[in-house]
C-alpha cells in the first residue's frame, strides 16, 4: 500500500495565487486569516491525514463496518482517529464562532477535506456528511434547533446524516413515502431509507437525521415533502442524548469500493413511530434539502480529485521504483523513463491540478457569495454541476491509469491500486448521477437563465486570452492558441443549445452529458492556463514556491493544453450534432430484435 504525502505546495499555491485568499479573507473581515496560516492548517491537516487515516484505508476495506441488533460497528481504528480528528479541532474549521466553531473561509476547509479524501475516504465520508447537516439547519433550521443541535455538530462530538432514498424513489424525489404524522411539539416519522452513508456507528454519543418525509395532507409529487430531524437518541432536560429513538439501521450494503463506510437500509418508526422535529415550514423540505445536497455535490468533487490524487502518488513512487529495460551499460531503465507512462502519469499530474483548481475556485465563490454577491452566486450555480459531474467522471479515468501504471501489479489487490478505483467508482453516481448533473447544467444552468452564467465564463475567459496574448512565451503562446480553439468551440455549442433547447422535446437530454464534460475540461484548462500565467510572473526572489515548481506548473498547464484540451471540441462538434440518432432506434432494436 502506497503513503500519502499532501501536496502542501500545489494548494497553497492555488489559494494564494488563483483563488486570492489573503484579499478574500479582507473582503470577510478576517483579519487574522491569510495564505499563510491556510498553508500551516494544511501541513498540520496533513499529519493526521497520512500518519493516521492513511493507514486505516486499506483496513477499511478490508474489515468493513457490521450491524448486529440494529447496531452498526465501524471498522476497528477509526473510533480512535475520529476522536484524535475531533479533540485536534479539525470538524470546527469553517462553522460559524455562535455555535463554537472556527469561522474560517469555506475554501480553507475544501483545501483540507482534499486531504481528508485522499488519505481515507471511508472515513472522510462521515465529517463530510456533518458539515452538510451543519449547512441545511444554518440556513433552515429554528433558533431553538440550532441551539440544541449545531454546537455538538459543528464540535464533531455529534455526526449527521442525509436521508433522502427510498426503495421506490432515488433520484425521483417526488415518490417520497416517508410518513411524518403531528403529535403535539413534535411528529412521528414511519418509513424506510437506502444508502445512508454512516447511518449509524458507535464514534459518537448521538447521530442528526435530516430526513424528508410526508405530512398527512401534504400536496402529490415534490411539493409536499418535508425535512425533519430525527435523533438518534432523543435529547433529556440539559440537551444530553438520553433515551433511544425508534430509529435503526436494519442491514448493510455491500458494495463494489468504500467498505470502510457503512451504507444503511434505516428504519423509522418500526415501532411507536420515531420522534422527529420540523425544520423550516412544512411542505418546502426539498428546498432545504438542497442546500445540504449543493454542499455535498462539491464535496463529492472534491472526493473525485482526492483519490485521482492518492492514485497518481501511487503511480508516480511505484514508476521510479520498478525497473524494466537495460542500458548499454547493464543499468536497469526505471519505468517512469518510458514515454507511454511518462504520458500517463503527466495526465494524472494535469487532471489533478486542473480539478484543484476548479474546486479551490468553487468554493472560494461560495465565500463571496455569503457576502451577498450576485455574480458569484451565479458562478457557484454553474460551478457546482461541473465540479460534481466533470471531476468524478475524469476520477474514472485517472485511478484506472493508477491500475495500467502498476501493470499486473496494479491488478492485484495488495497494492491498494484496485481500492481507489472501487472506491472512486461510486462518486458519478451518488448525489445526483452525472446524467443529472449534465441536465441541471444544461437546464437550470444555461437555458433557464439564458446563458447569462455562461457568458459571463465566456469572458472571464476571454480575460485571460488577452493576458496570454501579451506574452513573448513560446509556453504560453501555446497555451493561448489552444485556449482560444477551445473556447470557439465551447462558445458555437453554447450558441447552439440555446438556439435548439426548445426545437425537440429531447434535445437537451441528448446532449447534457457531451456539455458537461466539455465544460469540464475548458473551466480546467482556462483555469491551469491562468496558473501558467500567474507562474511566469513570478520571479526568483519574490516566490516561495521555487523555480522549478513554478517552471512544473507551467509545463502542466502545456500537457493539459494539448492533451485534454482538444476534448473540448469533440464534445463541442457532439453537442452541434444534437445526437438526433440517440433515438433513431426503437427499444426492441436496441435489444438487436
Amino acid at each position: 500500500m502506497s503513503t500519502y504525502t499532501p501536496p502542501v505546495k500545489d494548494a497553497s499555491f492555488v489559494l494564494d495565487q488563483l483563488v486570492g485568499l489573503d484579499q478574500l479573507c479582507e473582503t470577510l473581515q478576517l483579519d487574522e486569516v491569510n495564505t499563510e496560516l491556510a498553508t500551516v492548517i494544511i501541513e498540520e491537516a496533513g499529519k493526521l491525514a497520512s500518519d493516521v487515516l492513511a493507514p486505516l484505508n486499506r483496513v477499511g476495506d478490508e474489515k468493513g463496518a457490521t450491524v448486529a441488533d440494529g447496531q452498526v460497528q465501524e471498522t476497528a481504528g477509526f473510533a480512535d482517529a475520529y476522536q484524535q480528528f475531533v479533540e485536534n479541532g479539525w470538524a470546527t474549521l469553517t462553522g460559524p464562532e455562535a455555535f463554537g466553531g472556527q469561522n474560517l473561509p469555506n475554501v480553507i476547509g475544501t483545501a483540507v477535506n482534499e486531504l481528508w479524501h485522499s488519505s481515507n475516504m471511508s472515513f472522510a465520508l462521515c465529517p463530510m456528511l456533518s458539515q452538510g447537516a451543519v449547512e441545511a439547519l444554518i440556513a433552515h433550521g429554528s433558533d431553538e434547533l440550532k441551539a440544541h443541535y449545531l454546537p455538538p455538530l459543528i464540535s464533531g462530538e455529534w455526526t449527521g446524516t442525509m436521508n433522502l432514498t427510498e426503495p421506490n424513489a432515488g433520484s425521483d424525489l417526488a415518490a417520497v413515502a416517508a410518513k411524518a404524522t403531528p403529535a403535539g411539539d413534535h411528529y412521528k416519522i414511519n418509513g424506510q431509507k437506502i444508502f445512508i452513508t454512516w447511518g449509524d456507528h458507535q464514534m459518537t454519543s448521538n447521530i442528526v437525521h435530516l430526513v424528508l418525509a410526508r405530512l398527512p395532507d401534504a400536496p402529490a409529487g415534490v411539493k409536499g415533502i418535508s425535512l425533519f430531524i430525527v435523533p438518534k437518541y432523543l435529547l433529556d432536560d440539559q440537551g444530553q442524548p438520553a433515551e433511544l429513538n425508534d430509529v435503526s439501521c436494519i442491514s448493510l450494503e455491500h458494495k463494489m469500493g468504500i467498505h470502510g463506510s457503512p451504507t444503511c437500509v434505516m428504519s423509522f418508526g418500526d415501532n411507536d413511530g420515531a420522534i422527529g422535529y420540523l425544520v423550516g415550514e412544512e411542505n418546502k423540505g426539498l428546498s432545504y434539502m438542497f442546500t445540504m445536497m449543493n454542499h455535498a455535490r462539491q464535496a463529492v468533487g472534491l472526493q473525485g480529485l482526492s483519490i485521482s490524487e492518492r492514485a497518481y502518488q501511487q503511480a508516480l513512487e511505484y514508476s521510479q521504483e520498478r525497473t524494466q529495460g537495460s542500458r548499454k551499460d547493464g543499468s536497469k531503465i526505471a519505468i517512469i523513463e518510458h514515454p507511454d507512462v511518462r504520458r500517463m502519469l503527466m495526465a494524472m499530474k494535469a487532471g489533478n491540478e486542473a480539478m484543484r483548481a476548479l474546486a479551490y475556485r468553487a468554493a472560494a465563490d461560495i465565500d463571496h457569495a455569503h457576502q451577498g454577491d450576485p455574480a458569484a452566486h451565479a458562478r457557484v450555480d454553474l460551478y457546482t454541476p461541473i465540479v460534481k459531474g466533470w471531476m468524478t467522471e475524469l476520477a474514472q479515468e485517472l485511478t484506472s491509469l493508477n491500475i495500467q501504471v502498476l501493470g499486473g501489479m496494479g491488478f492485484i489487490e495488495e497494492t491498494g491500486a484496485a481500492q481507489h478505483y472501487r472506491d472512486a467508482r461510486i462518486l458519478p453516481i451518488y448525489e445526483g448521477t452525472t446524467g443529472i448533473q449534465a441536465f441541471d447544467l444544461i437546464g437550470r444552468k444555461t437555458v433557464y437563465d439564458k446563458g447569462a452564467a455562461l457568458k459571463a465564463l465566456h469572458a472571464d475567459i476571454n480575460d485571460t486570452l488577452t493576458q496570454l496574448s501579451a506574452s513573448y512565451s513560446p509556453q504560453l503562446a501555446l497555451l493561448h492558441s489552444k485556449l482560444k480553439t477551445a473556447l470557439t468551440h465551447a462558445t458555437a455549442a453554447g450558441e447552439w443549445i440555446l438556439e435548439n433547447s426548445a426545437s425537440t422535446p429531447h434535445t437537451l437530454g441528448n446532449v447534457s452529458f457531451d456539455n458537461l464534460m466539455m465544460m469540464g475540461y475548458l473551466t480546467g484548462g482556462w483555469l491551469l492556463a491562468q496558473s501558467a500565467l500567474l507562474a511566469s510572473q513570478l520571479t526568483t526572489q519574490d516566490n516561495p514556491y521555487g523555480d522549478a515548481f513554478l517552471q512544473g506548473k507551467i509545463a502542466t498547464a502545456c500537457f493539459y493544453a494539448e492533451y485534454f484540451l482538444p476534448r473540448v471540441s469533440q464534445h463541442a462538434d457532439t453537442v452541434l450534432t444534437g445526437l438526433s440518432s440517440t433515438f433513431a432506434l426503437t427499444t426492441e432494436q436496441m435489444q438487436g430484435a
